[in-house]
């Protein structure tokens, strides 16, 4: 007969450990776990790259639409000044065309053959047509001989000694001033009163 030998049980010291496939290893976790900032920085990289393209867009916006603004500012600004010439050339137009038929009749009387009395006769009819015409526009004279003196209308070209007018008025008349209603378009240039008389008193 045989004899059988004993089985002897390995030491378990000696056993080998097999790992589960399903478990990492001590390496691996490390590796993952120095990786896990990087794949939380990535969706942080992400988001603020998503919020630097939102702004950059909403600046382009803004500057196309300023580029616009100023565009549709300039051609206003070129347009008001456009019509403002034309309204400009239309008063200027209309003014030297009822100057015209003026300009004509002293051309007339320049060209005449006839005597100085005629001439002055004619050049009195051209100053009441263009009288007519300021009246038109209205355009007046300024009041001058007898009233007060107004240094806001006359200016003072100097003085005359008369007692026969009251003193600070209007002796004579140099150069006749206008008004366009109440806008003062040219002082009158007048000799002003003094009175001895009165300011003697």
């Amino acid at each position: 007969m045989f004899r059988r030998t004993p089985k002897v049980m390995p030491n378990q010291e000696s056993e080998l450990t097999v790992l589960d496939p399903a478990e990492p290893s001590s390496g691996a976790s490390a590796q993952e776990s120095a990786a896990d900032p990087i794949r939380e920085a990535a969706p942080a990289d992400s988001v603020a790259r998503a919020g630097f393209d939102q702004l950059k867009a909403e600046r382009d916006q803004l500057v196309d639409r300023l580029a616009r603004l100023q565009a549709e500012f300039d051609n206003a600004r070129k347009r008001a000044e456009r019509e403002r010439q034309d309204f400009k050339d239309y008063a200027t137009g209309s003014v030297v065309e009822q100057f015209l038929p003026v300009l004509d009749n002293f051309e007339l009387a320049l060209n005449s053959n006839g005597t100085a009395e005629q001439l002055r006769s004619g050049v009195a009819l051209i100053v009441k047509q263009m009288e007519d015409i300021l009246r038109q526009m209205q355009v007046a004279p300024v009041h001058t001989l007898g009233v007060a003196f107004d240094p806001r209308l006359h200016e003072a070209l100097g003085t005359v000694d008369r007692d026969d007018l009251p003193d600070q008025h209007v002796a004579e008349e140099i150069r006749r001033g206008y008004k366009l209603r109440d806008r003062l378009l040219r002082p009158a240039l007048v000799r002003v009163v003094h009175n001895p008389k009165q300011t003697s008193e």
